[in-house]
C-alpha cells in the first residue's frame, strides 16, 4: 500500500442525534446522484423524534441500497443548517477536519471506482449490502491538508461553473417561454405598427379545433401539412449498433427517449458515442439546425430543440421533425407542442394500455397553430439566439462533467504526481 493511503475508519465516527421533540420537519432523502432531495414520504402523523439529525459537514448514507442500485448513496451536508433523515440511514462525521477535509472525502465517494468497490463488497443475501465496518476498512490517499484543500478548490471551481450555467439556462428558458406566452398564448405579439395585437383591438375568431379564439390571420393545420420530413426511429435500438466502448474520442452521441426531459438532454449513464462512419450509416438523413426531436412513448411528448448541435444519432422511440420553413418553424413548433391544446391533442391520438405512445400516422394529424410570416420571423430572430446560447451552455457543462471525472480520477494518483514533481 502506498505510504499516503490510510484506513478511513481512523478518521471518521458515527453520529446518532435524534430529532427530540420532533422540532425539525425538514426531512430529506438521498438521491442516486449523491445529493439530498425532498422526501416523498408522507410524514403526517409520523413520530419524527426517532429520525436522525444531520448537521453541517456531516454525512448521511444508505448502506442497504448499495446492492440494489450498485452504488452507495452517501451525501455530505455542506449547508449550514440541520436536516433530518430516515432512522435507517447511518450518519457520520470526520473526526478532525484539519486532517481529512470532509469535501475531499465526499469527492472520493463520488468516484465510480468507489461505487464499484462498495457493490463488490455486498453479500448475496436478499437484503445484503455494504456496511459500516467495510466502509471503515477502505484505504484511501490522504495527502497533506493543504493538498486536499487545493484539490477541493479545483473541483469546486468546476462544480460552481456548472451550477452557474444551469442557473443561466433556467433564466434563458424562462425568458423564451415568457415571450412565447405573451405573443402566442395571450396573443399580444406586435402588429405591423408595433402595438400589442389583442389589446390594441386585433380581430379574434373562434377556432373549433383548438376550442379558443385566435387572431383572424392565424390558421390551424395538421402537422403533416407543414413538415418537410419526419425522421422516425421508433423501432430502432442502439443495441444493434457497433460501437467501441474503449474509444473516448467519438463525438456522435446516441440518444433515446429516456435521455430527453423538459427540453434538456439528460445524459445518465446511457449515452454512448459512435464514430463518423457508424453515424452516417445510421443517420442517412442527419438532423439539422431547427429540427425538433420528439419522444413517441415512455415518456411521450418530451422534446429537444436543435439549435446548432445536430450530431445526435436517434435511437428507439424518437421522431426527428423537420418543418417546411415556408409554412412554420421548428422553434415555434417546439413551444407550441408544450401548450395544453397540443398536449391534449397528442394524448387523444395516443394508444396503449400500460404505456401511451403515438404512431407516425397519428402524429402528422396533430393540429398546429400557424402564424403569419412577419410574426414568425420576428419571433425566430428574438428566440433563436436564446436557444443557441442555452444549447452552448449545455455543451459546456458536458465538457465540465468530463473535467470532474478527470479531477476525481487524479485522486488515486496523488502520491505518484507528488513524487514526480519532487524528482
Amino acid at each position: 500500500m502506498k505510504s499516503n493511503y490510510r484506513r478511513l475508519g481512523d478518521f471518521i465516527q458515527k453520529v446518532d442525534v435524534r430529532n427530540k421533540g420532533s422540532q425539525n420537519t425538514n426531512l430529506l432523502g438521498l438521491s442516486m446522484t449523491k445529493e439530498f432531495r425532498k422526501s416523498t414520504s408522507n410524514i403526517i402523523g409520523t413520530d419524527l423524534s426517532v429520525y436522525k439529525v444531520v448537521d453541517h459537514w456531516q454525512f448521511a448514507c444508505d448502506f442497504m441500497s448499495t446492492i440494489r442500485v450498485r452504488k452507495l448513496p452517501v451525501v455530505l451536508q455542506n449547508e449550514n443548517k440541520q436536516i433530518i433523515v430516515s432512522p435507517a440511514y447511518t450518519v457520520f462525521e470526520v473526526l478532525d477536519a484539519n486532517e481529512l477535509n470532509p469535501e475531499y472525502l465526499m469527492m472520493w465517494f463520488r468516484r465510480s471506482e468507489f461505487d464499484r468497490y462498495a457493490y463488490f463488497c455486498c453479500d448475496s443475501a436478499v437484503r445484503g449490502g455494504f456496511n459500516w465496518e467495510e466502509l471503515c476498512d477502505i484505504q484511501l490517499p490522504i495527502p497533506s491538508i493543504e493538498k486536499q484543500r487545493e484539490i477541493v478548490k479545483e473541483y469546486n471551481t468546476i462544480v460552481n461553473r456548472i451550477k452557474l450555467n444551469e442557473q443561466l439556462n433556467q433564466k434563458l428558458e424562462e425568458t423564451a417561454q415568457a415571450l412565447y406566452k405573451h405573443w402566442f398564448v395571450d396573443f399580444e405579439f406586435p402588429n405591423k405598427n408595433g402595438l400589442p395585437y389583442k389589446s390594441s383591438g386585433g380581430k379574434m375568431v373562434y377556432n373549433e379545433e383548438l376550442d379558443l379564439e385566435i387572431p383572424s390571420s392565424f390558421q390551424v393545420k395538421p402537422l403533416g401539412d407543414i413538415v418537410d420530413n419526419i425522421i422516425s426511429h421508433r423501432g430502432k435500438s442502439k443495441s444493434h449498433l457497433d460501437f467501441d466502448k474503449k474509444n473516448k474520442n467519438y463525438q456522435n452521441p446516441i440518444i433515446s427517449a429516456m435521455n430527453i426531459n423538459r427540453g434538456r438532454l439528460v445524459k445518465h449513464n446511457t449515452i454512448k458515442y459512435v464514430n463518423d462512419k457508424t453515424f452516417s450509416d445510421w443517420m442517412i438523413d442527419p438532423l439539422r439546425s431547427g429540427d425538433v426531436i420528439l419522444t413517441s412513448e415512455a415518456p411521450m411528448g418530451e422534446m429537444l430543440f436543435i439549435a446548432n448541435r445536430s450530431n445526435f444519432l436517434l435511437s428507439q422511440r424518437l421522431f426527428g421533425v423537420r418543418i417546411n420553413t415556408e409554412k412554420c418553424s421548428g422553434l415555434f413548433l417546439y413551444f407550441w407542442l408544450q401548450t395544453p391544446q397540443a398536449k391534449r391533442d397528442m394524448e387523444g391520438r395516443a394508444t396503449g394500455t400500460t404505456v401511451l405512445g403515438i404512431k407516425l400516422s397519428e402524429l402528422i394529424r396533430v393540429s398546429i397553430l400557424c402564424v403569419p410570416r412577419y410574426s414568425l420571423n420576428k419571433f425566430n430572430s428574438l428566440i433563436f439566439p436564446i436557444m443557441a446560447k442555452l444549447e452552448s451552455k449545455e455543451v459546456e457543462n458536458e465538457i465540465n462533467q468530463e473535467l470532474i471525472k478527470i479531477v476525481l480520477s487524479k485522486m488515486s494518483k496523488i502520491e505518484t504526481l507528488q513524487t514526480e514533481q519532487a524528482i
